[in-house]
């Protein structure tokens, strides 16, 4: 997630952060969709790959002064800490009073709050590239229907999120190629498209540009 930055001798981190929420949200889509059951062995990869990886590519890009990669993997990375926490508390790991006072809807509020965040994430993803943007809309489709079934139980809701948490997988691994392979072949092999620009005004281009490879 590239942003106008100084030459550092860091490597770029998208790919891996790419990779962890590529996994992360392809095993949890995976229990949605009924394919697997129960959150007991998505844990361990919300905390590795969701939380962890992530979390790790936000440091990085932190040291290269990327405002927005940084935003994006250090929140994305505590979701899915704060998600696999809520699932540890309702199996009871915290014991069985923690398990039985959980209120579910506490999970659907905070959805809103990251619903809210994604889609002015999405707003700022018109600067960086097409795929980037796409996934960033999916992600607030996701968010809306992860509202919908926690806070009002709506099944529409429920598959709404299921199959826009299966799209971001999907959209998230070519995002993650394209970062890897352009960026190591130093051409583009897989195209993301030029950003939108839509909010560049005289001069803003240079200061808010940003592209994930960065062959774009």
């Amino acid at each position: 997630m590239e942003t106008n930055l100084k030459k550092s001798p860091l490597v770029d981190p998208s790919a891996l952060g790419l990779f962890g929420l590529t996994v992360v949200t392809l095993v949890a889509s995976s229990q949605k969709l009924g394919f697997t059951q129960g959150t007991s062995f998505i844990i361990p990869w919300a905390i590795f790959l969701g939380a962890m990886a992530q979390l790790y590519a936000a440091h990085i890009d932190s040291k290269r002064e990327n405002l927005f990669g940084t935003t994006v993997f250090a929140a994305f990375g505590l979701f899915w800490l704060g998600v696999a926490a809520s699932w540890m508390t309702s199996l009871g790991v915290f014991g069985d009073a923690m398990a039985e006072a959980a209120d579910p809807r506490q999970l659907g509020v905070a959805f809103v709050a990251y619903l809210a965040f994604s889609l002015v994430l999405t707003v700022a993803a018109t600067q960086t590239n097409k795929v980037l943007l796409l996934d960033f809309i999916v992600i607030d489709l996701l968010f809306a229907g992860l509202v919908l079934s926690t806070l009002a139980g709506s099944h529409f809701g429920h598959l709404l999120a299921a199959y826009s948490e299966l799209l971001v997988s999907l959209i998230s691994f070519y995002a993650f190629s394209a970062s890897i392979l352009n960026g190591h072949f130093k051409r583009v092999l897989l195209p993301v498209g030029k950003p939108l620009n839509l909010f560049s005004g005289a001069g803003a281009a240079d200061s808010a540009k940003a592209r994930i490879p960065k062959v774009a």
